[in-house]
């Protein structure tokens, strides 16, 4: 998972107790894993005191005691990604029963988006729930009176991973829809937001560590592959970096088909790419793979 952070400093994020603000808010968070702190302190009472208030504003009708005291039951055990499906399911029961209107206001609740890739913090792990509520909800036609709910959550998603991510949320779609949610993912390679794009690989990838695995990917990458092309060159490191690593992983199951790429993108490779290759072929080079030794000292 990308490491986002306490984000916009023009919002009121470092004074998340300020009662009167009229503008959404993160909770104060550290800025990196610090001994001692648990991260599923990111998801306690502040953060519930946040949701709250961002969903009152762009929703009256919001019972905010009443989320509090669903949020708060059972919460204190829970780590974080528990905290997160808890989270999402209090939301659930206490916004519209429709899902498309629920999502809708979710997303009109949303602080403004990241505009920087690296050293953002933690903060946005209170994203979290809103990415559960997503891969919980947004699959089945039952939670929204029938009708097809893939497309408001391909616009959810693509609202959320640029203030956190959504590589966990992203998963169930590929599982359930594969072809049509690549489909949207490759549309995306060509955004002008590095988040978006970076969600394209990273999202997708077979053996995303902390997430569901992508059996069909583990199987036979190959339908991935066109993203990977897309995006081998970005502009931003942060999103080569996943790409170099979505090809390892591919290297853990298909050692032969992560060199083959490899070696025909080392044709007229940019220092960029050879870094990318480089990074890619760690796993398969470490186990002692010739072609892949080989091919990380021809990319230096």
């Amino acid at each position: 998972m990308k490491n986002n952070g306490t984000a916009n400093s023009t919002l009121e994020t470092r004074n998340p107790k300020m009662k009167n603000t009229k503008h959404p808010r993160l909770p104060a968070a550290p800025r990196s894993i610090q001994k001692g702190i648990s991260l599923a302190d990111l998801l306690d009472r502040e953060a519930i005191e946040c949701l709250a208030h961002n969903i009152s504003l762009v929703h009256p009708d919001f019972d905010s005691d009443a989320f509090r005291r669903s949020a708060m039951e059972g919460l204190k055990p829970l780590a974080i990604l528990q905290r997160g499906k808890h989270l999402a399911s209090a939301l659930r029961g206490h916004l519209p029963e429709r899902y498309e209107d629920a999502i809708k206001i979710l997303i009109r609740s949303l602080t403004p988006p990241l505009t920087r890739t690296e050293d953002n913090g933690l903060g946005v792990f209170f994203y979290l729930p809103h990415d559960c509520f997503v891969a919980r909800y947004g699959l089945d036609p039952e939670h929204n009176d029938g009708r097809d709910p893939f497309d408001v959550s391909m616009q959810a998603q693509y609202e959320l991973t640029r203030r956190f991510s959504a590589e966990f949320s992203m998963r169930p779609f590929l599982i359930k829809w594969p072809e049509r949610t690549l489909a949207q993912l490759k549309e995306w390679t060509r955004d002008r937001d590095p988040h978006v794009r970076r969600l394209c690989s990273e999202g997708a990838r077979p053996r995303l560590p902390w997430a569901m695995r992508i059996p069909e990917f583990i199987k036979d990458p190959r339908p991935v592959l066109p993203i990977l092309e897309a995006l081998k060159d970005d502009a931003d490191k942060y999103v080569r970096r996943s790409v170099a690593n979505h090809i390892g992983d591919i290297a853990k199951d298909h050692s032969e088909l992560a060199i083959k790429l490899c070696k025909r993108w080392l044709e007229g490779a940019s220092t960029e790419r050879k870094w990318l290759i480089r990074h890619a072929l760690r796993h398969p080079a470490k186990k002692g793979v010739k072609a892949a030794m080989q091919l990380r000292k021809l990319a230096e």
